[in-house]
């Protein structure tokens, strides 16, 4: 790889430039935070019942108790053996962030279409902890734009990620978040999708700081599942 080499002052100047930009960048990013946390609400009025490996879990009652929730719309529809594998990228960075986050009142579960014997049996395979149920015998994923029906893959129309695209695949990934008041009530009040979530995937964070970056062409198209990579 070719790369200008110049003198320690020459990269100073050249390095305060750029931390100018990533000044400007982490304001932007505080203001969107702050923009994301005023949006307002969405109660929920479905009551949707979800397969846990010890029994039916009602949407209240995944928060444990916290009053805010993040939701991992994890693509592993029921015909597939394995969970996807960029999903799994993700859900590696999960157990270490989560042993913080329950104490700042919100709690983690991922979601999907797959019976909960399958799930169980992946999980367990990728050693993670966190909670993982089965939305199979409800509308979850397909009321948040995640699952998409016979039809509208047929079609090549559906919603995601706040247009209307071809989907080309029954399930897609995304973040949705929710609150929970003092007498149960459930509200959405986030959710991103597509690249939206990849600030929480802190190994491509390393990644951008190094000179070769992600060198990839296509989005996470080097990722493995953890236990797949070649020697």
């Amino acid at each position: 790889m070719q790369h200008r080499t110049v003198s320690r002052a020459e990269w100073i100047e050249a390095r305060k430039t750029l931390l100018a930009k990533e000044k400007q960048a982490s304001r932007l990013r505080d203001e969107i935070g702050e923009a994301r946390r005023a949006l307002p609400w969405v109660k929920i009025e479905k009551n949707y019942v979800f397969d846990a490996p010890d029994g039916e879990r009602t949407l209240a009652e995944l928060f444990e108790g916290r009053s805010q929730l993040i939701v991992q719309h994890f693509m592993f529809p029921p015909e597939w053996e394995a969970g996807c594998a960029g999903c799994s990228f993700e859900a590696d960075h999960v157990d270490g962030a989560r042993q913080h986050f329950l104490h700042k009142d919100v709690t983690y579960v991922a979601i999907s279409r797959a019976p909960i014997d399958k799930i169980e049996a992946y999980r367990k395979r990728m050693g993670w902890a966190f909670p993982w149920v089965s939305s199979g015998r409800t509308d979850f994923n397909y009321d948040f734009n995640v699952s998409f029906t016979r039809e509208q893959l047929e079609k090549g129309e559906a919603v995601y990620n706040y247009e209307v695209i071809d989907p080309g695949i029954s399930d897609l990934p995304g973040l949705s978040v929710f609150y929970r008041d003092a007498d149960g009530t459930v509200f959405h009040t986030y959710s991103t999708f597509a690249r939206g979530g990849e600030e929480v995937l802190g190994a491509l964070m390393y990644l951008d700081m190094t000179p070769v970056g992600r060198n990839e062409k296509t989005p996470l198209d080097w990722i493995h599942r953890h236990d797949e990579y070649p020697a």
